[in-house]
Order: structure tokens, then C-alpha cells, then sequence
């Protein structure tokens, strides 16, 4: 009798805690517990490898020094505004929800840091070298996934001192755009970030996901993101978010959907990339270079001249950089091309605030084997103009979120669609055109990188900001050990092409 009835008691205990853990689970599942985490930033919170973590890392120089507690002060009354960066992750079967963090605990997240002593003139290598350190430091998963690092003592290349703050946040709480939303929140007067409203109860349906992950960001995203030309683009958007209305017939429908497969096919039979020594099977360890801001009115000045963008001028000292490094080694890119994967957003600025990710990626092939720098400018040119318009970019939106349904192996498989066919990751951010304040110093020099996915082993960043460009590199040390030869060869890049640009014939 004891024993029926202590078996008895064992099964309903053995029934509650099964009970509890399904409503665990299905709580999870359907967001009623915490925020569920969308499916595009579960694939950049799973994608993190050994030779990869999933983090965009940024530093800033300021000048003069800030202290330690000034710095949390400022930390507390803007970043925390930000229900994310109080959150932790916790994962499930089926994704991953934001908590917030009970024993969240601010000492965890700015950490004062300390660079080695080096000599006079190379405090900058120190602090490159503890950027590449922290590159490849993974977050804690037990707690929100960011941190700062504050260096209150260094000395920049031009022997002022100051400090610096190594910034690391995990991809999956937002995208470069976003993060340039919560920085202006950050900085003497920066407005604070606007409230959130709840959002309402879903049914979590495969519908409600369909709807608002591959359909919404045809409607109200594309239109401006992609630069979509005249109202009948816009309305063909509109047809693909209620099908219902008149789709049949519509020969807008038909263009539209005609480009959307044409540029899915562009985007799945990429050939392979160019086997230069920056691509292969990188390591554990990263290395970071950076070079001194060129005036960006110079800039300005020659694409004016040669009848190019900012942008087109930018990528072209890229793609000369990378050839003259390469053509150091010994190696001969003569005709040699190598694909870099550039961010494009996919969100009105107004809605940064919201964080996550909002982009898509576009591949552009960089003519690193054209020598001539006004021929390999238009080049970039031409190529850049012909990704004008292509839905590329949202179908490798879409590609993520797809990746974020499916477990990590199948997820692995195919997002090494893009790192298979790409040598680097490449951005390129127009900042503030005046310099910044923050607790009172001048925030002289900012640099960010986004990650590198799967093999690829090189990630560029470009940056205007304060009436200056810069531009700065992370490698892995397997493939790159000496980024520096890299960054070395950007600023005589731009004056040849300046020197050039200059001595052209031109008409009066």
C-alpha cells in the first residue's frame, strides 16, 4: 500500500514538472514570456564559430581623458534607456527569447582596462592589438551581451592624451544602423531614445512570421532602401503584401517578380571568388590596423572632377589597396577580382531606435587587378550602378531569416552560400560631419567593424566622420598577419588618384 501510493506521488510530481516545463517551452514559443527574438537575429546569434564571433567591435579616442565613473554615469542614464542592453538571451528549441537580466549588474559591462606599457610613438599598436584580443573574447551568454572596455590613459598618435573605449556588442541586439542611432543617445546632448510601445499579443502563427519578415519588408522598407524607381514599383509592393488585390494580370506584378528571380539566381550561382592569400581557412586570432583620417573635402573634390560618388572614390582606393598589398607578396592579380558582401538598410532611419537587424547584403566584386586609378574608379563605378535597384539585398534579408528557423547545422550549410564566394565584409558609414562630445572630451577618432561569417577572413570599414575618412581593417592572422601593409597602401591609393585626377585635360 506504501508503495502504490509513494509511486502514486512520484508519478504526479514526475507529471507536474513535465507540465511545467511544456508551459515553459510553449511560453517561450509563442513570446508570452519575456520578447521573442525575430528569426533574422537568432541566425546572427547562432552564427557565432571559433575563427568568428558574431560581434561588431568599435573603439573610440577621446581627447581630453574621461574617468571611469563618469563613464558608467553616462552609461546608466542612456544605454540602459535601451530595454536590450538589460536583457540576456535565453535559448530554446525552437529560437531564443530577450529576459531581463534579475542580477544585471553595471561593473559587468564597462570594464576599466589597462594597455601594456610600449614605447613612445606606438601606444596606438597597444591598443590595436587589445582590439583584436577583445575581437576574439567571447560574450558572457548569462548576461545582456555587450560590454565596454575604457582605457582612461592613452596617448594618441599625435601625443595628446586621452582615453579610449573598445566597445563590443553581440549582432543579435542590432545592425551597424541602429547602433548609430543608440551612439547619438550616448553623446553630450543626445536626445534620448524614443518609448517603445508593447507589442500586442501574436498568435505566432507561420502566417503572422511570413507576413512580417519576408512580405512587410517589401512594402514599407524596399521602396527607399533600394531607390525603386516611380509608383508602379511601389504598387507592385504592395500587390505582394495582399495578394488579393489584383495581382493576376498585373504587369508590374510580373517585372517585379521577374527581377526578384533573376537576382535570386544572381545571388545562388555566384562563382567562386578569386583564390587570393586573403582567402582559405582562418584561425583563432584576429589582427586590427587603422590609418590617420584624410580630409574628406579632398575626397569630395575628386569625385566631383571625375563625376563619381564619394563612395565610388572609396571603394576604388579599397580595391587599390588590397591589389598593392597583395602584389607586395609576389602575388600577380592582373585581371583578378574579389567579391566583398556590403551592408545595405532596409529601415527608415526613424524606426533605428527599435534595434535588430534590418539589412540586407549586397555582393560587389572589387577590381583589385585594374592598375590605372581613374579606370578602375569608373569601374567601381559601373559596378556599383548596376546593383542600383536589385532585390539582391532583400532576399539575403530573407535568407537569414530563413537560416534562423532551421537548427544550427542546416543553418551553417546555408549561410557558407556567402562565405564560400566572399573574401571580405565590407561598410561604409557616413558619421557626423562635426565632431562629438561625450562626458565633456572630444571624440576625436571612431572605428567600428562588423563581423566576418563562416571562412571569410577579412573585414574593411570605412567611416566619415568630423570632415575626415577613415579607413581601417580586421583580418585573421592565419590569412592576414600584417593588416597594417594593408592600411599603409589606402592613403597613397587616394593621393594617386588625387595626383592624377589633377593632371587630366580638362576643358575650360
Amino acid at each position: 500500500m506504501v508503495t502504490r501510493v509513494s509511486a502514486q506521488a512520484a508519478g504526479k510530481k514526475v507529471a507536474k514538472n513535465v507540465q511545467k516545463n511544456v508551459t515553459r517551452a510553449v511560453s517561450g514559443t509563442l513570446g508570452l514570456s519575456g520578447e521573442r527574438m525575430s528569426k533574422v537575429d537568432t541566425a546572427w546569434l547562432r552564427m557565432d564559430t571559433p575563427s568568428n564571433l558574431m560581434m561588431i567591435v568599435g573603439v573610440w579616442s577621446l581627447q581630453p581623458g574621461v574617468s571611469h565613473a563618469a563613464v558608467c554615469e553616462r552609461i546608466e542614464n542612456s544605454l540602459l534607456k535601451y530595454a536590450r542592453f538589460r536583457q540576456r538571451v535565453v535559448e530554446d528549441a525552437a529560437g531564443a527569447t530577450w529576459v531581463e537580466d534579475r542580477y544585471f549588474d553595471l561593473k559587468n559591462h564597462v570594464v576599466a582596462d589597462k594597455l601594456p606599457k610600449s614605447a613612445k610613438g606606438r601606444e596606438q599598436e597597444a591598443l590595436q592589438d587589445r582590439v583584436a584580443e577583445l575581437a576574439m573574447q567571447p560574450l558572457d551568454r548569462k548576461r545582456p551581451l555587450w560590454q565596454i572596455h575604457l582605457v582612461e590613459d592613452y596617448t594618441g598618435p599625435d601625443g595628446v592624451k586621452g582615453s579610449a573605449m573598445i566597445v563590443r556588442i553581440h549582432h543579435c541586439i542590432a545592425d551597424g544602423i541602429a547602433l548609430i542611432s543608440v551612439t547619438m543617445s550616448l553623446v553630450d546632448g543626445g536626445a534620448p531614445p524614443p518609448e517603445r510601445k508593447k507589442k500586442e499579443a501574436s498568435s505566432g502563427g507561420a502566417e503572422d512570421w511570413i507576413a512580417e519578415t519576408l512580405l512587410k519588408p517589401f512594402t514599407d522598407l524596399t521602396v527607399k532602401a533600394l531607390g525603386a524607381a516611380g509608383d508602379g514599383a511601389a504598387r507592385s509592393f504592395s500587390l505582394l503584401s495582399d495578394p488579393q488585390k489584383g495581382m493576376a494580370g498585373s504587369l508590374d506584378m510580373a517585372k517585379v517578380m521577374l527581377q526578384v528571380l533573376k537576382d535570386g539566381a544572381a545571388l545562388a550561382l555566384m562563382p567562386d571568388d578569386s583564390k587570393t592569400r586573403l582567402k582559405g581557412k582562418p584561425g583563432t586570432t584576429k589582427k586590427v590596423a587603422w590609418c590617420q583620417p584624410i580630409p574628406l573635402d579632398e575626397v569630395k573634390a575628386v569625385g566631383k572632377a571625375l563625376n563619381c560618388s564619394i563612395n565610388d572614390v572609396l571603394l576604388s582606393c579599397v580595391a587599390g589597396a588590397i591589389g598593392e598589398y597583395l602584389k607586395s607578396h609576389g602575388d600577380d592579380v592582373k585581371g583578378q577580382e574579389i567579391r566583398a558582401m556590403v551592408p545595405v538598410n532596409l529601415r527608415p532611419m526613424e524606426q533605428a531606435y527599435k534595434l535588430g537587424n534590418r539589412f540586407g547584403l549586397v555582393p560587389l566584386v572589387l577590381p583589385i587587378g585594374v592598375d590605372n586609378p581613374v579606370e578602375r574608379v569608373y569601374e567601381v563605378r559601373r559596378r556599383m550602378a548596376a546593383l542600383k535597384g536589385s532585390y539582391q539585398p532583400l532576399l539575403a534579408f530573407s535568407l537569414l531569416a530563413v537560416a534562423g528557423l532551421l537548427i544550427k547545422p542546416a543553418q551553417d550549410a546555408m549561410l557558407n552560400l556567402f562565405s564560400k564566394k566572399t573574401t571580405a565584409v565590407m561598410t561604409n558609414v557616413p558619421g557626423p560631419r562635426e565632431k562629438l562630445k561625450f562626458c565633456g572630451a572630444t571624440l576625436e577618432q571612431s572605428m567600428f567593424w562588423v563581423p566576418q561569417s563562416g571562412d571569410v577572413g577579412l573585414g574593411v570599414s570605412i567611416l566619415s566622420y568630423g570632415g575626415g575618412v577613415q579607413f581601417g581593417v580586421i583580418t585573421d592572422s592565419t590569412l592576414c598577419p600584417e593588416p597594417q601593409r594593408i592600411i599603409d597602401e589606402f592613403v597613397p591609393e587616394f593621393a594617386k588618384l588625387s595626383m592624377v585626377t589633377m593632371m587630366l585635360p580638362w576643358g575650360e
